[in-house]
């Protein structure tokens, strides 16, 4: 039997923050109480939460491509990004993989898979400190969206599929203007060529998005794995979503899109740079703006790991009709919660010792040490 003691801690429980101590046993959370403990380990009045749960980040592209034609070892991009992911306090991480090209990107089809390989192989010499599902981005627009989603024909590693649409003037970008500053810069095409790429993306869309949306829709439904809307901006999109058998509502660009989602039973998942930024960087709606109303279920690091817990320490500290216990649950419990994953994402007795340390410091909070199952890793 393994057994830790953490005494001496502000323990962020579902719904309040107790000042105490906690036993772990075997990997899992055997005892709170509050009140000093004579023994066990010191956490000096710090915070304990739960280990977060990331539904989407698509960081480690970045590690695998760290620039434009360069290439990183698959396995030493994972554990980079493994890294990365722990010290943010991320104990549960569902690595977003691209499936259908746009064209943006030089990264190919092929190459998710050889990250998905490495990600697998990683876990499985137990050489990762937080624990790894796949995310299949799913770009219905593009042509080879269902062959690139073949490659993980099996994987039992893939929990979660999201449905996107990324063509000009669809969802996220409604506003071909609002496009053209995003992608135009990132492309570095011509106005000339810039247009004719557009007409491309939204002629392939049109032929591609309604027929691939269905395929991978049916294919999650038969394999059990979790469907994610991505970006919707109406009323229609959200009906959509909801025949599809969408169960989380991923970055909805509108307040209206939100509330709807969550009225049909999606949970509403948003950025947390969007966030701590103040707004979305396309100019949609803001995820304060959703915390406020009640429509925010889910927070994602999106591109920053890090942003994840500074979101929520942020939400606890502002939005005073949240407070602390349930801005740490749209982090932990809350996706935990949208994806199965019930034996972790709230401190309580018989669940995962995914465990936290954090002490805020000059407005950031700071992890000092991660737990995964009772065992420290970082």
């Amino acid at each position: 039997m393994h057994e830790i003691v953490l005494k001496n801690a502000r323990i962020v429980l579902a719904d309040e923050v107790i000042e105490g101590s906690l036993v772990v046993r075997d990997g899992r959370i055997a005892e709170i109480a509050a009140g000093p403990a004579r023994t066990g380990e010191d956490l000096e009045g710090d915070y304990l939460i739960p280990g977060l749960v990331e539904l989407h980040t698509d960081h480690l592209e970045r590690h695998y491509a760290p620039r434009p034609k360069v290439r990183w070892h698959p396995v030493a991009s994972v554990l980079a990004h493994d890294a990365q992911i722990a010290t943010s306090g991320i104990t549960t991480v569902f690595d977003a993989l691209r499936v259908g090209m746009d064209g943006e990107g030089d990264v190919q089809t092929q190459e998710m898979r050889s990250l998905a390989d490495a990600i697998e192989e990683s876990a499985a010499a137990g050489r990762l400190r937080a624990e790894h599902f796949l995310h299949l981005r799913c770009e219905v627009s593009v042509p080879d969206c269902l062959s690139g989603f073949a490659l993980f024909d099996g994987d039992d590693y893939v929990k979660l599929a999201s449905l996107m649409d990324h063509s000009p003037g669809q969802r996220q970008f409604t506003d071909l203007q609002s496009y053209a500053v995003y992608y135009q810069a990132k492309t570095k095409l011509s106005d000339d060529a810039f247009r004719l790429y557009c007409a491309r993306r939204q002629e392939e869309s049109q032929q591609n998005s309604a027929p691939n949306r269905r395929a991978v829709s049916a294919a999650c439904q038969e394999r059990g794995i979790i469907l994610a809307s991505h970006d919707d901006a109406t009323l229609e999109h959200v009906d959509e979503a909801a025949m599809d058998g969408v169960r989380v509502a991923e970055f909805p660009t509108t307040a209206a899109a939100a509330k709807a989602s969550k009225a049909a039973g999606m949970a509403v998942l948003m950025g947390a740079p969007n966030l701590v930024r103040g707004g979305s960087h396309s100019g949609n709606v803001s995820a304060r703006e959703l915390a406020e109303n009640g429509s925010l279920d889910i927070l994602s690091s999106d591109y920053v790991p890090f942003s994840l817990i500074q979101a929520a320490f942020l939400l606890g500290e502002t939005v005073e009709s949240i407070g602390l216990p349930r801005a740490i649950a749209k982090v932990s419990k809350n996706p935990a919660a949208a994806v199965g994953l019930d034996d972790r994402g709230v401190i309580e007795e018989g669940r995962r010792a995914d465990l936290v340390r954090v002490r805020p410091d000059g407005g950031v909070p700071v992890v000092r040490t991660v737990w995964r199952q009772g065992a420290r890793v970082a």
